[in-house]
């Protein structure tokens, strides 16, 4: 690992920001541009981690924003890792974990920060996200998987069923209110907390590690937190249609939550939810296909192709049939 600044000796900062950044350079560099507009008076540092994506964001770090620490990764480390990485630099009282994909709003940050230092038993802070058209992203807060909750498309039935609980928030404007788990685009801990619980679990390709940190923070003893009273913006959340037509994405997903319950619930638990996804899958490609075949009469058969491929790529994943998932 290449380092563009040593960490200081002796000197520690109210708050640390990592940044993990992945072949993101041009949105690591709006998001540190919000960051640095909408900080001051802040006693902070920020931290930006390249997994191993060489795409010219060390040059661009080094040359606009100097003050910010920079560490290039030969490889790319992964979510859990690179950010344990970035938290091991850190001499913060309080970590931020940011996405390269957001954009700080106003004083969201100096707010998060005198929120949760006056919160009781205070766990994971998280804040309202914002799609890039400033629509509301009900990711922001999640629900501990179940086999239940993982059933239905969550995403779809929250935008339909605004009355359903997210998270056990009820309501995404509220000031402040207790939610299980927290989105790891914009997370907030103080940070001897964060390597109580054993900082980011490693195990996870990709997805979940922020639901495996709320989960050891709760069971821990402490409260996870949400604020609508301030806002991000996290470009990458409105990318649910992307990650329909991405099928490695798709399996990774339920390949992470598979892990997660197996982890927190047992093997027969995860083992009956990898049963229900195929019952799940097989019903929604039968009614995706006929569906797709009314389509093609009426000229609109092409619409329902992504949706196809998705559930039969999650079907050949519980029949154990993408190996690479393992």
């Amino acid at each position: 690992m290449k380092s563009s600044c040593e960490r200081p000796s002796g000197n520690s900062v109210d708050l640390s920001i990592i940044i993990i950044n992945w072949n993101s350079a041009e949105y690591t560099r709006k998001c540190l541009e919000s960051l640095f507009e909408n900080t001051a008076g802040i006693d902070l540092e920020v931290i930006v981690v390249d997994n191993g994506s060489f795409d010219a964001c060390g040059r661009m770090v080094l040359s606009e924003f100097p003050k910010v620490r920079f560490f290039q990764s030969n490889e790319n480390l992964g979510f859990a890792k690179g950010n344990n990485y970035g938290s091991e630099q850190a001499t913060g009282a309080y970590l931020l974990f940011l996405n390269p994909d957001t954009e700080i709003i106003g004083d969201a940050v100096p707010r998060m920060l005198t929120l949760i230092r006056g919160l009781p038993k205070a766990g994971i802070l998280g804040c309202k996200l914002l799609n890039s058209d400033r629509s509301l992203q009900t990711s922001c807060v999640m629900a501990f998987p179940t086999i239940l909750n993982q059933m239905y498309d969550s995403e779809i039935m929250n935008r339909r069923l605004s009355i359903v609980p997210i998270g056990n928030v009820k309501d995404l404007q509220a000031e402040l209110a207790t939610a299980q788990a927290i989105s790891g685009a914009c997370l907030m801990i103080r940070a001897g907390l964060f390597e109580e619980v054993g900082r980011f679990s490693p195990e996870y390709v990709m997805y979940t590690e922020d639901l495996d940190l709320s989960y050891k923070v709760w069971q821990a003893g402490y409260v996870n937190y949400y604020t609508g009273s301030v806002s991000v913006v996290h470009h990458g959340g409105g990318s649910s249609q992307q990650r329909k037509e991405n099928s490695y994405a798709n399996i990774q997903m339920r390949e992470s939550i598979f892990k997660f319950l197996k982890k927190t619930r047992g093997g027969a638990y995860a083992g009956l939810y990898k049963k229900a996804m195929f019952l799940n899958g097989v019903a929604r490609f039968g009614i995706l296909s006929l569906a797709s075949a009314v389509g093609l009469l009426i000229g609109q058969g092409s619409r329902y192709r992504s949706s196809l491929i998705k559930w039969k790529a999650i079907i050949r994943w519980t029949l154990g049939m993408e190996k690479w998932a393992h």
